[in-house]
């Protein structure tokens, strides 16, 4: 694979919406082993906020011209909506670019194995930026595993939840199911993603989706997925954006005790308000937020571990280096999409 050299690894982030302002922007330009070096968006308005937010990057609308810069890039990061990932990552690696893209990954299996295999051939790193790994619960449920406090798990339930009757507004409420849309996509690949990082590889999978939405022909709004891992654990997930009332974000049952968690991460509201990575408070759960250890009448609060996303990015620029490996095996993402699919298939 091509390394790049000591010096800061020079990005483009094609897309300014939520992934890119939100997400990918901040994180890359507070980490000082990259530049923020071009932007592609063909929104006016987007294009202005990223020129005040970023004086130092070139704005384009279109990824030929960012593609027409590549001489002067090593990293491509994609915040498009998933049925642009393909041809746009492909392109980039034609062009021996390194590329993140975000999740959902791809549509299809069929194209996240491709890319896999041209990035390969090509001698550059693909990855896909599954920055759920690094909310604060996720890294404290973690840790609460590794040193043995529920026992022996038995099950383990997650939840991504919101009341939003009117949508999200972004491509989450058009793009078709073929596209990569709906809402398994979208939030499972967060959420499978998170049970076998916990407990494993999957032995059966099955599910169920439904679209109450207003259009009867879109995808899925609402999802349910039961897995069962090799290692005996039972992961029961749920994705829904129109829940009048939340379930717990985390619920885990063990042997010896249960963990329960309500709410969601606090790091991509902090970034949407504007707070930096580099802010002292950022990342940081109140006491409030914090999950409860125990069983019915005996539980006591566990200390959230730091939200870091930013750790995404440190270890990218690791592996780019040849120090490391990547953040996320693109692998992973493509067995997490080839159960979506098998689900899809069944539902």
């Amino acid at each position: 694979m091509a390394t790049v050299t000591s010096a800061p690894i020079r990005t483009a982030v094609v897309g300014f919406g939520i992934s890119g302002k939100v997400f990918h922007a901040p994180l890359i330009a507070a980490d000082p082993q990259y530049s923020l070096d071009v932007i592609v968006t063909a929104d006016p308005a987007r294009a202005a906020e990223a020129a005040r937010l970023y004086p130092r990057a070139r704005i384009v609308p279109t990824p030929e011209e960012m593609f027409a810069l590549s001489p002067d890039l090593d990293l491509v990061v994609l915040g498009t909506p998933p049925h642009t990932h393909f041809d746009l990552a492909a392109a980039a690696i034609a062009h021996s670019l390194h590329v993140v893209v975000d999740k959902p990954f791809v549509p299809t299996s069929t194209q996240g194995a491709e890319l896999i295999a041209l990035a390969s051939d090509a001698g550059v790193h693909l990855t896909v930026f599954q920055n759920r790994r690094w909310d604060a619960d996720f890294l404290t449920l973690r840790k609460l595993l590794q040193r043995q406090g529920l026992g022996e798990v038995r099950t383990f339930e997650s939840r991504f939840e919101w009341w939003r009757p009117e949508g999200f507004g972004n491509w989450r409420d058009s793009t078709a199911l073929a596209q990569g849309g709906g809402i398994l996509h979208d939030l499972g690949a967060h959420l499978i993603d998170q049970a076998i990082q916990l407990f494993g590889p999957v032995a059966r999978s099955h599910g169920e989706t439904a679209n109450r939405g207003p259009d009867p022909d879109a995808a899925d709004t609402e999802a349910f997925v039961s897995l069962l891992h090799e290692s005996g654990v039972r992961t029961r997930l749920w994705m829904n954006g129109m829940a009048a009332q939340v379930g717990p974000r985390f619920h885990v049952l063990g042997s010896e005790a249960g963990y329960m968690k309500w709410g969601l991460d606090s790091q991509e509201p902090a970034l949407a308000a504007g707070t930096k990575p580099s802010d002292p408070a950022y990342g940081i759960e109140p006491q409030e937020s914090w999950g409860l250890l125990g069983v019915d009448g005996a539980t006591s609060p566990v200390p959230a571990e730091r939200g870091a996303y930013p750790e995404f990015y440190v270890q990218l620029a690791a592996a780019l280096r040849g120090m490391g490996p990547l953040p996320v095996d693109p692998a992973e993402p493509l067995e997490v999409l080839r159960i979506i699919e098998g689900i899809h298939a069944l539902a």
